[in-house]
Formats: structure tokens, C-alpha cells, sequence
């Protein structure tokens, strides 16, 4: 039930958008997380824009106090963001070889063949289907970026250019025919619209089909301070029992889940048509059994995580003025989505970390948006050899601690500011 009204940019209104829950329809709603007002988060600014002023929206997470949804209100829509997309999954290597794992690991299970028919939504630059494409099963990408799902085009996955609605998924359906797999990895929290969106998902999906869904897990995300992890093109976050719900609303049922420890801690989701679909795992009454104990099958078992985000922000904050009136320098590593939300709500400015890189060369010569800190090609590091390196995407961990290796050549450093500040030299 989507009953937020939505703000785009450059408008103005007098009235704030209605707080009902977009799945329940609750008005029950109680604060879990104030960062202030920021931009967009990847809306990247190229020099020209560098004078002109930003529109910001609050950053303000509640709780349904009836059906425990964890949300954002919709104050951007998904064709403000998504039409022209800076994320470009292939940039991380990690991420393209977890795909691949997938991929393998659900021919098994599903037992995927010539004969099957894959669907990936929200499917970026083909970084998963280019691994089913290799195994000659037939899929597509439904995927509303034009420039990523170009990309994926470019790599022979094929893709059409679209948000999924229930509408959307019948017409794949009718055209392709119904898929044995739906999968969707990081997309499950971009969705204003969430029961219209589960819906198009029960429509892509054959009768005795499968469907995926990974996303950040909202459990790993309090035990482990990762708030950077919320900003406005992330509407909603997850517990499995949450996300059992969602399901539930399009007419899916979640069977079984596997703890992932992508993004910092996600949870894989395995639902089927409800007719078929039977008991849940073990699995998932574990999972469920663990976020009761951790408080949050209550809406009062949310409270307490403000405070937490604030120690983090003091003790980074404390780090790079100490670090300035010292006179090291500091750089960042990585211009992602977490990144703004951190240096926004930390109030990190050039003055404190005098600019960042990023493989992605979309990024390049732009500043970060709302504190517009420079983004540079990596190849900067080395060449200035700065004393510490702020990493961005601290969820990519052990690929970047290798990758930048060699910033210990000069007695560099690395700093981690989740899930608490960690100096590593």
C-alpha cells in the first residue's frame, strides 16, 4: 500500500507527505533514526554545479509500530535516481565473483538448465546474467538505468529498460514466458511501491518457480552501527521477519534463508509461490528466533541506535581533527551511496579529507554531493602519498586492504570508520 506522496526535485511543499506505513498502513510510527538533512546520494556534481545550490530532503527512519517495517518516506522517486545510475556493479570484484558463486550454486538447487528461463531485476551491467549467459541458459535483465543496462547490453546479456510493476512482470511473462528464477540482489530496499513491486515479482515467476532476494540485513546493521548504509534511495530495511511479510503481501512465501556477509551482513531470501511453497526451513526459525532476542520483533527493541551512530560520528570527527592539527594528511578511498551518508551526517568536509578516489570513471573530476569533497582517479593515492586512507565502502574490506597494499610503501595507514573507528597499518 504505497500512500506516501512523493517530493521531486526542485518542488517545494508547505505540507510534509502523510507517515503510513507502506505495507500495512499503519499511521503507528515511532523515530529510529534522525541523520538530518542530506542530497541524494548519488547525485554526484559534475565542476559546473559546484556553485549552484542543492535541494536536501530529511533523512528521518521510523518504525511501524504494527508491522514493524523499518522506512524511509519517498521524498525521491525511483526515475529520479535510477534512470541515470552512477552504480556500476562490475567495479567490484568481489561483488562479480559472488555473483558467479550464486549463480553456480543455484543451478544446483534449482537445477537450472538449457531448457530454464532466468530473470534478474534490477540487473545493472549484466554482472550476474553474464554467468548464466556462459552456461547457455536463457534470462533476461529488467533493468531502468539507460546507461548501466547499455552496458550489460554491450556484454550480449539481454536487458530491457524498465521498472518492474505488476504490469511489467505479466507482459515478460506473456512474452517469454514465466521464469524458474527471479532474482534480485540490493533492489529489495530501493521500493516505494513494495506490495505492487512483490506483485510484479509473483507475475515474473512460473508457478513452481524460485525467487531470490538479497538485502542488507536490518540485524547485522544495528549490532554493527552500519547507518551509512541509509539514505534516500533506500526506502525500506529488513529483518527476515519484515521481509517475510513483504513476501507475504504479493502472494509469496519465504521457505528458507542463508546469513550472507555482503554489505556488512545480508540475508538471502528463498520464496515460491504460496500454493507450493510448505514449511519454512530450520533455517529461517533460527534467524527469526535471533532478531527476537536481539529486541527487534518489538517496535520498542529499535530504540538506543541513535546513540550508537553518534559515538561513531564523534570518534571519526575527533580522528580527522586530530589528524589535521597534526598535519597528516588524509584522503578517502570510494565515492559510494554509504560514503555520503557518513560524510554528510559527520559534517566531513575538504578541510578534513581533501578529496576522495574511485574506480568508477563516471566519477571522476565530480564532487561528492551535498560535501563536495573531490573524486579522483586511484591512481592520486600513489602519487601523493597521503598518511591515512579513509575507506569509503568498508563493506569491500578485505578486497580493499589488497588492493591497497601498497599504501604501507610510505608508512600510510587505513582507517575504517564502521562498525567502529579502526586505524590499520
Amino acid at each position: 500500500m504505497l500512500t506516501y506522496s512523493a517530493v521531486k526535485p526542485g518542488e517545494s511543499t508547505h505540507a510534509a507527505p502523510a507517515l503510513v506505513c507502506r505495507l500495512c498502513g499503519s499511521a503507528e510510527m515511532r523515530s529510529f533514526l534522525d541523520l538530518g538533512a542530506t542530497p541524494p546520494c548519488e547525485r554526484i556534481l559534475t565542476p559546473e554545479e559546484a556553485e549552484a545550490p542543492e535541494v536536501t530532503y530529511p533523512l528521518h527512519v521510523r518504525v511501524c509500530e504494527r508491522c514493524l517495517l523499518v522506512q524511509l518516506p519517498p521524498l525521491i522517486t525511483p526515475e529520479d535516481t535510477f534512470t541515470e545510475y552512477a552504480y556500476f556493479s562490475s567495479f567490484s570484484t568481489s561483488w562479480v565473483e559472488h555473483a558467479k558463486r550464486f549463480v553456480e550454486s543455484s543451478v544446483e538447487r534449482i537445477g537450472l538448465g538449457p531448457d530454464s528461463f532466468v530473470v534478474e531485476v534490477a540487473s545493472n551491467d549484466g554482472y550476474l546474467l553474464q554467468h548464466v549467459v556462459e552456461r547457455g541458459i536463457r534470462c533476461l535483465g529488467i533493468e531502468p538505468s539507460v546507461n548501466v543496462g547499455e552496458a550489460a547490453r554491450e556484454k550480449g546479456v539481454p536487458t530491457m529498460t524498465a521498472f518492474l510493476t505488476p504490469e511489467t512482470g505479466q507482459r515478460v511473462r506473456a512474452e517469454h514466458g514465466p521464469a524458474d528464477l527471479v532474482c534480485l540482489n540490493n533492489v529489495y530496499a530501493h521500493i516505494p511501491d513494495l506490495v505492487g513491486f512483490t506483485e510484479g515479482l509473483r507475475s515474473l515467476v512460473a508457478d513452481d518457480g524460485w525467487v531470490s532476494i538479497e538485502v542488507q540485513h536490518l540485524l547485522t546493521l544495528v549490532e554493527r552501527t552500519q547507518f551509512d548504509t541509509i539514505y534516500h534511495e533506500h526506502f525500506q530495511y529488513y529483518t527476515l521477519l519484515t521481509g517475510q511479510r513483504a513476501l507475504a503481501s504479493g502472494g509469496l512465501t519465504l521457505v528458507d534463508v542463508e546469513l550472507l556477509d555482503t554489505h556488512g551482513g545480508s540475508i538471502r531470501m528463498w520464496a515460491r509461490p504460496s500454493d507450493v511453497a510448505g514449511e519454512p526451513s530450520a533455517r529461517v526459525r533460527e534467524v527469526l528466533a535471533a532478531e527476537e532476542a536481539a529486541g527487534l520483533h518489538t517496535a520498542e527493541g529499535h530504540d538506543g541506535f541513535a546513540e550508537a551512530v553518534s559515538r561513531v560520528r564523534d570518534d571519526l570527527v575527533a580522528f580527522l581533527i586530530e589528524a589535521r592539527r597534526a598535519g597528516k594528511t588524509v584522503v578517502g578511498y570510494g565515492a559510494p551511496g554509504k560514503g555520503n551518508t557518513l560524510l554528510n551526517y559527520c559534517g566531513i568536509r575538504p578541510d578534513l579529507l581533501a578529496y576522495t578516489v574511485d574506480r568508477n570513471p563516471y566519477k571522476h573530476g565530480r564532487l561528492t554531493p551535498g560535501s563536495r569533497i573531490p573524486v579522483h582517479a586511484p591512481e592520486r593515492i600513489a602519487q601523493d602519498r597521503p598518511d591515512y586512507v579513509l575507506v569509503l565502502p568498508w563493506n569491500l574490506r578485505d578486497e580493499l586492504v589488497e588492493q591497497l597494499s601498497y599504501v604501507r610503501k610510505w608508512g600510510g595507514q587505513l582507517v575504517f570508520p564502521i562498525p567502529a573507528l579502526e586505524v590499520v597499518a
